[in-house]
């Protein structure tokens, strides 16, 4: 395990680029056009960025960017 300082100006940086990463992935996810070996791929990592911004940002925050179902119900990683 790691420890980080990091100032709340940081922090803000950090959550803007994984929020700015998820959303394009959220985004070529709807592609239908990519295969679904590569979205499989994508949805990995998205939830390894999901598990990092957990770390940086609110509560109300990560409920945004919670995992949805096929049926639109939030999933818990």
């Amino acid at each position: 395990m790691f420890g980080l300082l990091i100032n709340d100006k940081e922090v803000k940086e950090i959550e803007y680029l994984i929020k700015r990463e998820m959303d394009e992935i959220l985004f070529d996810l709807k592609d239908e056009r990519i295969d679904h070996i590569v979205k499989r791929a994508m949805e990995e990592r998205y939830k390894i960025l999901f598990s990092l911004f957990r770390r940086v940002a609110s509560h109300h925050e990560c409920l945004k960017y919670m995992w949805k179902d096929k049926k639109g119900r939030k999933k818990h990683m």
